[in-house]
């Protein structure tokens, strides 16, 4: 006895299937242009920073979402701090195991390891800069505060963190920035001036 309720079930399987499906292509898609995109460092910040000023462009004119700027800016402070600290924590790490980082000319050399490594923040970045930008369409999220209180919190969070972030890098010695430190790679060709044969 066939009550017709077989057929129902497998329509839902069919749409289900075909929206996972499509889900699916959408996210290897998104993962492909991922994938490309993790090389060209500089064209991804310039893209974020496009992405934050519209956004800032955004609140400015509606006069509004205070609170959710606030928020982002939070965010961004938590993970600027992830950023910027290593991976194992020396503080901790000398507690249990002992140092970990050099702090001799004899010690082994250690490369600095991040705790959130540049893709992961860039792309953190990007996507609580989307999701902010999307909830400012919302006039639930608009909360009427009083924005240079939040504004001052922040900076006072901001400065008290990040004093004791550069007070944790100068007690353990160790820089979070590639830039300006000595790389090993490719020596220059010895020139006749270099070797002192005439």
């Amino acid at each position: 006895m066939n009550t017709g309720g077989g057929a129902g079930v497998a329509d839902d399987n069919t749409t289900t299937s075909a929206v996972m499906q499509f889900s699916h292509v959408l996210w290897r898609r998104y993962q492909h242009f991922l994938d490309k995109s993790t090389p060209l460092v500089l064209y991804r910040w310039i893209v974020l920073a496009a992405i934050a000023f519209i956004y800032a462009l955004r609140v400015y004119f509606v006069q509004g979402f205070y609170i959710i700027t606030y928020g982002l800016g939070i965010y961004i402070l938590q993970l600027l701090i992830a950023f910027l600290s290593p991976q194992v924590d020396p503080e901790i790490h000398s507690v249990t195991d002992g140092p970990g980082l050099p702090t001799r000319g004899s010690d082994e050399f250690r490369p600095f390891v991040r705790r959130l490594p540049e893709f992961k923040f860039w792309h953190t970045l990007t996507k609580a800069f989307l999701i902010a930008f999307v909830l400012t369409f919302f006039s639930a999220f608009d909360v009427p505060v009083f924005w240079p209180i939040l504004l001052f919190y922040w900076m006072v969070l901001f400065i008290s963190t990040m004093k004791r972030q550069i007070m944790h890098m100068v007690k353990y010695k160790y820089v979070p920035f590639t830039f300006g430190k000595q790389r090993y790679g490719k020596k220059a060709a010895p020139t006749d001036e270099n070797t002192g044969r005439p």
